[in-house]
């Protein structure tokens, strides 16, 4: 469906790590797409006739107004055919700059969109493991230590000092940082 997007997109989330990985490695409830703040409404053009509920604030749904411009500091919107149908998509909102994707977590932490993702064989455009692992980081849950272990063995060594780099800058001291300059 974002395939005729009118502006950057990329999965994110687990099927960004698998898509890195190459193989599957475990349930997924919902799939995660990551656009710029500033690309937001298309993601109303192409899951039209889609309900949007954005959490705002935190922790609490709310519907998504037609042309409603989001404001820094709401970053996630959920997605579902119908009011009688799960969530099926993630859509999460990120910054950008004059040099491209800023993280709203840290705003030292930064990549050239050209950067920011990959692209499967197929064309699909998804989030660069490291920059995904990032988010992960944060408070890593049992499904984001899966997912670490993973893509080890998958980041070459200017992936694993760009990840350990971001993690310490946003989150300081981190266990993921040590693992990632010893491989």
């Amino acid at each position: 469906m974002f395939s005729k997007a009118s502006a950057p997109w990329w999965v994110a989330g687990g099927y960004a790590i698998e898509l890195a990985v190459g193989r599957p490695l475990r349930e997924h409830h919902d799939i995660d797409i990551l656009v710029l703040r500033r690309d937001q409404l298309i993601v109303q053009d192409v899951l039209a006739g889609w309900e949007w509920w954005v959490a705002d604030p935190a922790g609490l749904l709310r519907p998504w107004q037609p042309g409603e411009l989001l404001p820094v500091g709401v970053h996630d919107i959920w997605c579902r055919p119908a009011e009688d149908t799960p969530w099926r998509i993630q859509v999460m909102l990120d910054e950008s700059g004059e040099e491209g994707w800023v993280s709203r977590r840290n705003p030292g932490v930064r990549r050239p969109l050209a950067e920011l993702g990959a692209v499967t064989v197929d064309g699909v455009p998804y989030l660069r493991p490291e920059v995904q692992l990032f988010y992960k980081a944060k408070t890593p849950r049992p499904k984001d230590e899966v997912d670490f272990a993973a893509v080890l063995e998958v980041l070459d060594g200017a992936q694993r000092r760009w990840l350990a780099d971001a993690i310490t800058c946003a989150y300081g001291p981190h266990p993921w940082a040590g693992l990632l300059t010893c491989g």
